[in-house]
């Protein structure tokens, strides 16, 4: 049995490109339609990969595109995020996602990053690595026999029905206005674009093309299916700037005939439910996570991002797989922090992961200290942090990759 010692780990070349993609599918499961290898290329461009090769065979893959990512207070930062991970069912548990990872991390460290980010398929690999949920997902279904809206609801209307093609320029200005103010959400490149307006026939999942619902200040694209003799609607996007968008679309989306489901993602603190005379009408069918994430540089990583609360404190950083950690002086005045190195003791102590899922705001520190994830060595001083770190509003991804 070949071991990481007989693997090379090398940049990928346009050469690569087939064996790249047929790893991926063995990977994955799945098939790439004919209708979308002229869009996979530019999202993630093959020059950006990493390959592990034994002989003059690929047997691992990596590749990473530089991501603008809205972090708490609606400010940004630069951000690797990996995407394609995958080996060879031939050649697992051999170490080669490890070698990948110390030469994807080499790089991004090289590259200046502070932040790196995926979205897994798997829950139980990246842990070893540094990396932890940073965004959850809560996926609806929504039986619209019982969606009757509040009295108090708004109906403020203004919805349209529009055609992609129509309505793409005015989608991509409302994301981007959505990206902005939604802490976890990235900037989408335009060949990111080119690829969700063309539809492609394996997103759709047997389903019919994208309808679009637009308001000036929202939209949501949606599928229609019929399965086990219900009528649903699968809703693929959906992005509200103020909470009359919000409540109007949703309006129209449970108000369809000939639906019986309504299927949708949502934030963990999206107040749909609340809307509804019977909150019950809402059942979760899935939690789980929509991105993962590391932080490369702490420094750079915390003094990026705003804060709840003002903080003095020092934090001890455990890094099992790269050298970021160390005992970090953090200070936070009016949301705005400075951090350092320092040999001053440390209040709280935790393996970098913590950080990683504290970022974007989706969790709490005292939950993570309950569990035995953070060591305490003053308890106020962990209610500082736990407060400093909370955000308003829950975290949530903008395009998966």
């Amino acid at each position: 049995m070949a071991s990481a010692k007989s693997v090379c780990v090398r940049a990928g070349t346009p050469a690569d490109s087939a064996a790249i993609t047929g790893l991926q599918e063995a990977g994955f499961g799945m098939r790439y339609g004919g209708d979308e290898n002229e869009f996979r290329g530019a999202v993630f461009p093959v020059e950006r990969s990493l390959v592990a090769v034994e002989g003059d065979r690929i047997v691992g893959h990596t590749v990473d595109l530089t991501m603008t990512v809205t972090v708490p207070g609606e400010r940004t930062v630069r951000a690797c995020g990996v995407s394609g991970v995958a080996v060879a069912p031939t050649h697992r548990r051999r170490g080669i996602l490890r070698e990948l990872y110390r030469a994807q991390h080499a790089r991004t460290e090289a590259d200046g990053l502070p932040l790196t980010i995926f979205t897994a398929s798997e829950g139980t690999i990246y842990g070893r690595f540094g990396y932890e949920v940073a965004i959850i997902d809560t996926a609806v279904f929504i039986d619209t026999r019982r969606a009757e809206f509040r009295a108090t609801t708004p109906d403020p209307g203004g919805v349209t029905l529009e055609t992609l093609a129509e309505a793409a320029p005015r989608i991509r200005e409302i994301y981007e206005r959505w990206q902005k103010m939604t802490a976890g959400a990235q900037a989408r490149p335009d060949a990111k674009w080119d690829l969700f307006f063309a539809d492609v026939e394996r997103h759709r999942r047997g389903a019919t093309t994208l309808f679009v619902l637009l308001h000036a200040d929202g939209y949501a694209l949606y599928r229609r299916s019929r399965r086990e003799n219900r009528d649903i609607a699968s809703v693929w996007e959906f992005r509200a700037v103020t909470p009359d968008a919000h409540a109007a679309l949703w309006r129209v989306l449970l108000g369809m005939d000939l639906v019986d489901t309504v299927e949708a993602e949502i934030a963990d603190d999206d107040p749909l439910a609340y809307l509804l005379t019977d909150p019950r009408a809402v059942q979760v069918t899935h939690r789980g996570d929509a991105l993962w994430a590391r932080v490369m540089d702490v420094p750079a990583a915390l003094t990026a991002r705003a804060y709840r609360a003002d903080l003095d404190t020092v934090v001890a950083v455990h890094d099992p797989f790269r050298d970021a950690g160390g005992n970090f002086a953090l200070r936070i005045r009016d949301g705005v922090a400075e951090c350092e190195p320092t040999s001053r003791t440390a209040a709280l102590g935790f393996d970098i992961n913590i950080l990683g899922a504290l970022y974007f705001g989706a969790h709490r520190a005292t939950m993570f200290a309950a569990a035995s994830r953070i060591t305490v060595e003053d308890p106020k001083a962990l209610r500082a942090f736990d407060e400093a770190f909370t955000t308003d509003r829950a975290p949530q991804l903008g395009w998966f990759f």
